[in-house]
């Protein structure tokens, strides 16, 4: 049997720039992810090229750079920055004799050290083999491809179709858990509409303060860190908004660049927090130099979970490392559209209630309100 090669704590990051896109803040966010997962980054290489190469991505002489750096650094793991085909990884294991991981696939193992809860873990299984199922390729020996003649025809599926027909399998049962999951989100959704609750979704970058945001808000202790993907699972808290209808706050996963498309589809049911809610808070690293390229790639998921057409509120984080003072910004008729605030520090934070307050003030009073709120996560 072939087998690809195990094994990677000690990485060779490589990133490549296509065309006329710049690489530095991509690698950048490149090695943070490596730390996320585990590695540590012992060697970077760069370039440029006007496409990517069919079958090894890199040309073969970047191919016998990487090489050559990985030997140099003792590096048991190359990782791409990029999204490679089943043949170009292939092809990329074989002349770097190590394991060749591209951005999809360290982002879904991320995302499999950070699942907790049971849906977590199965919109995470989900995606990783929506991922496989893509890139199977034969490595077998020990049972070949189906033969003519007599003593020499195969087993009646080749691997292959066995590996095919089993993913397939499983990604049926995954998905009917989770429409169950689904279907369980929209009777908690109608019922906080009923209740006239209202819903606030917070969104915004990976490691945009999200988590310490929220913990700010409803005082509670959700698990944040300066660590990309720190938390993963849907949570949902009452916030206490004075003058207001209840609110109640939901922190949802964070986006990156590149998100992988199998990943946003597996975390669907995930996203439609945001995308029925009464409003998205749109949480942005004022701090960040790619500030705007990462408010774009946030902008892009949620049009394609369907969100982009929820009011939203643009809070700008961690003033305190930008050197911003705290304060709101209002459009021509007066609607408070952005508030700068330190999550960490609490500058700020009294004015996004404020804000909230505006957006949803207290309408007449309703018999089941303290019920339904009552019965909130």
């Amino acid at each position: 049997m072939l087998e690809r090669p195990t094994g990677g704590q000690r990485a060779v990051i490589v990133g490549l720039a296509i065309g006329s896109k710049r690489v530095d803040a991509g690698l950048a966010e490149l090695e943070a992810l490596v730390a996320s997962a585990g590695a540590t980054v012992v060697g970077r290489v760069t370039g440029r090229r006007p496409a990517p190469d069919p079958a090894l991505y890199a040309g073969r002489g970047k191919v016998d750079e990487i090489s050559h750096l990985r030997e140099e650094a003792k590096a048991d793991l190359v990782i791409f920055d990029h999204v490679l085909s089943g043949v170009q990884q292939r092809n990329l294991e074989q002349a770097l004799a190590c394991r060749v991981v591209d951005r999809t696939s360290l982002i879904l193992d991320i995302f499999a050290q950070r699942a907790r809860s049971a849906e977590g873990k199965l919109q995470v299984e989900l995606a990783q083999l929506a991922h496989l199922s893509t890139r199977l390729v034969r490595g077998w020996t020990h049972l070949e491809r189906q033969k003519g003649g007599i003593g020499l025809r195969g087993p009646g599926e080749t691997q292959l179709e066995t590996d095919r027909r089993l993913i397939a399998r499983r990604v049926k049962l995954l998905k009917e858990r989770l429409s169950r999951v689904a279907v369980s989100r929209g009777v908690q959704s109608r019922t906080r509409k009923r209740a006239r609750v209202r819903t606030v979704a917070l969104v915004g970058y990976t490691n945009a303060g999200k988590s310490t945001l929220f913990n700010r808000l409803t005082r509670e202790r959700v698990y944040a860190a300066d660590q990309l993907f720190a938390t993963l699972d849907t949570t949902l808290r009452r916030v206490h908004v004075p003058g207001a209808d209840p609110v109640v706050l939901s922190d949802t996963v964070g986006f990156i660049r590149d998100l992988p498309h199998d990943l946003v589809a597996a975390f669907r049911a995930t996203l439609s927090e945001a995308a029925e809610a009464d409003l998205v808070v749109h949480v942005v690293d004022a701090s960040a130099p790619d500030r705007d390229a990462q408010v774009q790639a946030v902008e892009r998921v949620l049009a394609e979970i369907g969100a982009d057409q929820v009011p939203q509120l643009t809070v700008l984080n961690k003033i305190d490392a930008a050197n911003l003072v705290p304060g709101v910004e209002r459009d021509a008729y007066g609607t408070i559209r952005t508030v700068r605030v330190s999550a960490l520090t609490g500058e700020g934070c009294a004015a996004l209630v404020s804000a909230l307050a505006e957006r949803f003030p207290a309408g007449p009073a309703r018999a089941d309100d303290a019920a339904a709120v009552g019965s909130m996560p």
